[in-house]
């Protein structure tokens, strides 16, 4: 019997490819769905023996656990964007300056608005699929991108195209455009949010806890480079392509070789013309160096690779009205203003909203109830108003009047010279609670899911949550009592709440929604400080003291944990591990070593450990990390990809270190 699954599992390995990749389906669904019940007979009916993981069959396996962070083979790097001719004629002059002229090819690809992901194979079989996340860490969605049925569970191998040992690809996950509508309908039905756009359904399809709503969802996806492979060489990026499209991956069939830019022109005016044909969210093309020698000599900044870019189409435009405009109260306390309009489509999304940013631009725009504007998609995501017709205005059009009162909690406002925002200062405001709770539970700070907004309103309304550290008081019989919060749901929200109280003290900060405070500012003050509860002590000075800590930062965190100690006192009593944590008390530090007494700047990607990991070696060996180069810096370590601060270093006369000589020196001590 065991033959006869495994001929029956190729079979329908075979029709998955037709149907999916190829799109040259050669029998009818129903005949394919004959052929899957069978195998699940065959394998019901021999239980002694373990189904592989390759299996048609094993797409779906029901809750999986996000949010297991895996460090990428390599960064997985975001593009420069390019928008128009001149800027991407720079880029091919920077190109050639690097490479002494030397000729070059040029690969033109359209460039998918979808969700990055990366997929490991192990000897042909899917071992692994992660997010972009980061950039340097991503999120393990392995059981989710198993359902998608355009990702080989098993890689075809031939004599002539032998698959790997080790094979790791990227690609962009999307939905089909016309698919959108149906999607939303369903989770209107279902008292959900609908997505606002193709790529936010398939990246919520793809990072929700349950992969058997990903496998209801139209995932689609192409593969579009060969990131790292084990015994196979290849010399360019067409022929990496070749390659994996004969392993069974689906590859963007719109992709095409030329000589020279001015060829790449033609690729990109013709998409510009026929984006509106293209099934699939397309918001520009992607141009690559295909020489892979040529590649690695041009390496990478610290964000981007300097062999490819990214040359956007021109944003979409429309027209519509502006039926009202109505504040929103933001979680700093920030007054924005936001036009409601009529609704209308726009680049795949039906937009009812844009802001307006702040009373000023109002003003400076003389924006007026009733107007006929002009409504752009910046990059295709962020809907803006670009022009108010005001030609077209019949007199009816009303001027806004910006308020004096909060308009949830009625507290006067506040005005300041030093700034165009305008603020509640009330913080006790619902409003401002609100956004600070959604902002405490979202994926760049304590990272909770299933705490999205309508959650958050429900527990504010209700009275469960007074601030943040509320959050760790809830109990089951409150939150079930909440509409569509059903068994599963408040479980699994729980779960996740009590999950968040492993997050980093630099996570903690950011979700703390302290003015002027963000990923990059809390990573320094906590590396400074080491802990919350030092940081919480410092006064205004000893925080501008750290380099690259301006006077409004160190202002505005020493005023945050002045007037917020009982919300601290709150959090270290639920639990938080970043507050009981050994590690974070100062390191000893050892004296008489080659980096006592000096400050280096780490800059790229080392092979052997993150920079967090270098910059904590560094100081355990008497020496000091900034975030800048400057002339007081008397060492840069450049790995990997290293950019602008290398280029800086050479400029300021900076010594330079290789990743290779940093490791030495730390084998000195």
């Amino acid at each position: 019997m065991n033959t006869d699954i495994n001929k029956l599992r190729e079979l329908i390995r075979y029709h998955e490819r037709k149907y999916y990749i190829d799109d040259q389906p050669d029998i009818t669904d129903a005949a394919f769905d004959a052929l899957m019940r069978q195998l699940e007979e065959l394998e019901k009916a021999s239980p002694e023996e373990d189904i592989p993981s390759d299996s048609p069959t094993q797409r779906v396996g029901g809750g999986v656990a996000l949010g297991s962070r895996i460090p990428h083979r390599s960064p997985m790097l975001s593009l420069d964007n390019t928008f128009g001719k001149d800027e991407l004629l720079d880029f091919g002059k920077r190109v050639q300056r690097i490479l002494e002229d030397a000729p070059v090819e040029y690969v033109a690809e359209l460039k998918i608005d979808g969700l990055g992901v990366s997929l490991l194979y192990e000897n042909g079989i899917l071992v692994r699929g992660l997010t972009r996340g980061d950039g340097e860490f991503g999120e393990d969605v392995s059981g989710n991108l198993r359902t998608i049925r355009a990702i080989p569970l098993r890689l075809t191998s031939t004599e002539d195209n032998p698959v790997p040992p080790v094979l790791e690809v990227r690609g962009e996950v999307f939905i089909p455009k016309h698919l959108l509508d149906d999607i939303n309908v369903q989770r209107e039905a279902e008292g959900e949010t609908p997505f606002a756009n193709p790529r936010n359904a398939a990246a919520g399809s793809v990072r929700t806890q349950d992969s058997n709503v990903t496998a209801k969802r139209p995932l689609d996806i192409f593969i579009y480079s060969l990131n790292y492979v084990e015994g196979l060489e290849v010399t360019t990026h067409t022929e990496a392509l070749e390659k994996l499209k004969g392993f069974g991956f689906k590859c963007n069939p719109y992709t095409e070789l030329h000589n020279s830019l001015e060829d790449v022109f033609i690729f990109y005016n013709q998409w510009v013309e026929k984006r509106e044909e293209i099934p699939y969210e397309v918001d520009g093309i992607v141009v690559k160096v295909n020489d892979i020698s040529q590649q690695r000599e041009l390496g990478s900044t610290a964000k981007s690779p300097r062999w490819a870019t990214s040359y956007k189409f021109p944003a979409h435009q429309t027209i519509t009205t502006i039926e009202k405009i109505e504040v929103q109260v933001g979680r700093t306390g920030v007054l924005t203003p936001v036009a409601i309009l009529e609704p209308v489509k726009l680049a795949g999304a039906t937009i009812t909203h844009a802001t307006l940013h702040n009373e000023q631009e109002i003003l400076n725009k003389d924006i007026r109830i009733g107007d006929t504007i002009v409504l752009e998609r910046a990059g295709d995501v962020i809907p803006k108003i670009n022009d108010v017709l005001k030609e077209k205005r019949k007199g009816d059009e009303v001027a806004f009047q910006f308020p004096d009162l909060c308009p949830t909690c009625g507290t006067p406002v506040q005005r300041s010279d030093a700034e165009v925002a305008v603020r509640c200062v009330n913080a006790g405001c619902s409003a401002q609670l609100k956004r600070r709770i959604a902002h405490y539970a979202s994926r760049n700070a304590l990272e909770i899911e299933g705490l999205g907004p309508a959650t958050v309103n429900q527990l504010v309304d209700n009275n469960l949550v007074q601030d943040v550290a509320d959050l760790y008081t809830l109990k089951a019989e409150e939150v079930g009592k909440l509409e569509r919060m059903g068994p599963g749901l408040t479980h699994n929200l729980l779960h996740q709440i009590e999950r968040s109280k492993q997050a980093s003290a630099a996570r903690l900060l950011v979700g703390l929604s302290i003015f002027h405070v963000g990923e990059t500012v809390a990573e320094v003050l906590i590396d400074h400080f080491l802990s919350i509860d030092a940081l919480s002590q410092a006064n205004t000075e000893a925080i501008e003291a750290i380099p690259g800590i301006g006077p409004q930062i160190a202002e505005s965190v020493a005023t945050f944990f002045e007037q917020n100690r009982p919300l601290i006192e709150k959090l270290k009593a639920a639990g938080l591990k970043c507050f009981t944590e050994e590690v974070a008390k100062a390191p000893q530090v050892l004296e008489d070593t080659f980096f006592s007494g000096k400050t280096f700047v780490v800059t790229g990607s080392l092979t052997d450990m993150t920079r967090t990991e270098a910059s904590t070696q560094i100081k355990a060996r008497g020496g000091k990390v900034t975030s800048s180069v400057t002339g007081k810096t008397d060492y840069l370590i450049a790995g990997e990809g290293a950019g602008s601060k290398y280029d800086k270093a050479v400029e300021l006369g900076v010594e330079i270190l290789t990743a290779e000589a940093f490791f030495e020196h730390l084998g000195e001590n």
